[in-house]
């Protein structure tokens, strides 16, 4: 299974000023696959620490934090010396341990010649639990589920992926049913690796509902497990009311859904708890479309996105005659599949973190704004092939961007300053733009 991440990993070994690197990401979307694979391909040895239920490691880190006592400890722990040229150091579920957390400190100042890597699925929680926390000493890389571009070479369809990186169009369209039935296959099985790579050898779509079935039994039991016990409840009502929250018209999040005469301090845990788990995505609301995006986020108004476009239709109960309905899917649920999607496969581009704008009447809406560096881009998206855009035509008439994108079913095509981006080549907008 290849991960468009591992490239990132292999820049960090090139660096000068390698820093310990810790990858954030929800429960079983790949982290530990990742380090695993990484270590396998780019080192001749690897040292695998899991501190989950390891009493060893625990009492190791609890007593001081001298680097050359930890280092003899986990050479003791893993059998061998450890030559920190050759040898990738893998620290999992580091949030089990907050004292390991705190000592990459002390591998960054004192002995950055080990090369070290660190997962944790509960990191944003732990920390938020007052956990310290290296600041400054440590490097970040964020992991989703595959995106549709990685789906497609896990399903043996490397050469399609290949024509979207090269923008070769032309020929993408002459094959686009291609596209769109493995998109349908997308929004179904979503980007969870283990679904995937069951999907993949077996294309089974009832054994991939029953995998999917159990991610979401496990991350309940993570609320159970490791949330407050007065909080636990609430954070259930909050995530089982997302799938209504996006298919209203109005994709803005009302906490009255939730739960009637539910207000946001009420929440405010639950949500934050979700969003450090990496379970849900926040998209603020941008009060106008002007650089930086950031300076004019609007923080009471929001869209809260899944972790994963499976999951939703797993959450959701999407039937699996929806396949076979022309392209009826794209429109299930008010097109809310396809705004999961979408959000999906931006926050897999590195550098960009989408908005979303509305007017002040609330008649109009931009379903996502970029921020490309040099300009704000708006980002229109259709669940079909009807390409009527009030919104899009009332926003450039009012900002005048140098271009706008409306992401469809219908085929590629750029004109003056208009960009249509079929759905499955969303995962190549910043190309498309550049």
């Amino acid at each position: 299974m290849y991960r468009a991440a591992i490239e990132q990993l292999y820049k960090w070994k090139e660096k000068n000023n390698r820093k310990p690197l810790i990858i954030r990401g929800a429960r079983q979307v790949g982290k530990t696959w990742l380090m695993k694979a990484f270590g396998a391909s780019a080192y001749a040895h690897t040292v695998y620490v899991s501190f989950d239920n390891n009493r060893l490691m625990r009492e190791l880190f609890s007593a001081d934090l001298d680097v050359a006592r930890l280092v003899t400890g986990i050479e003791l722990y893993a059998g061998h010396k450890i030559n920190p040229e050759n040898t990738l150091i893998i620290f999992d579920e580091i949030q089990e341990v907050p004292q390991a957390l705190t000592s990459l400190k002390y591998f960054d100042e004192n002995a950055p010649q080990y090369q070290i890597i660190c997962a944790g699925s509960l990191l944003g929680v732990a920390l938020h639990q007052g956990t310290s926390f290296p600041v400054g000493k440590v490097e970040f890389l964020d992991l989703y589920p595959l995106s549709f571009i990685e789906f497609m070479k896990a399903m043996g369809k490397e050469r399609f992926a290949e024509l979207l990186d090269k923008g070769d169009f032309a020929m993408a369209t002459t094959f686009k049913q291609e596209y769109i039935d493995l998109l349908k296959h997308y929004y179904y099985v979503g980007g969870m690796p283990e679904v995937v790579m069951n999907f993949s050898a077996s294309r089974d779509f009832n054994e991939a509902r029953e995998i999917q079935q159990r991610i979401l039994a496990a991350y309940e039991q993570d609320f159970s497990k490791h949330a407050p016990n007065e909080v636990v409840p609430r954070i259930r009502m909050l995530w089982n009311s997302i799938p209504a929250q996006l298919t209203k018209e109005n994709k803005k999040f009302i906490y009255g859904i939730i739960k009637e005469g539910a207000r946001a301090k009420d929440y405010e845990y639950a949500l934050m708890w979700l969003t450090d788990c990496g379970l849900v995505h926040k998209v603020y609301r941008a009060t106008a479309p002007s650089l930086p995006l950031k300076a004019y986020e609007d923080l009471k108004a929001f869209k809260l996105f899944f972790v994963d476009v499976g999951l939703l239709s797993c959450m959701t109960q999407l039937r699996q005659d929806a396949l076979l309905d022309g392209n009826e899917l794209f429109k299930e649920f008010k097109g809310a599949l396809t705004e999961q999607y979408v959000l999906q496969q931006l926050k897999t581009l590195r550098g960009i973190k989408p908005y979303y704008w509305t007017n002040d009447r609330n008649t109009a809406e931009i379903d996502f704004l970029l921020d490309t560096g040099d300009a704000v881009l708006p980002l229109e998206v259709k669940a079909e092939v009807n390409l009527q855009s009030k919104s899009l035509k009332a926003y450039a008439d009012k900002f005048n961007p140098p271009l706008s994108i409306r992401s469809s079913m219908a085929d590629y095509r750029r004109e003056d300053r208009l960009l249509n981006l079929p759905l499955y080549a969303i995962g190549n907008i910043l190309s498309c733009v550049s």
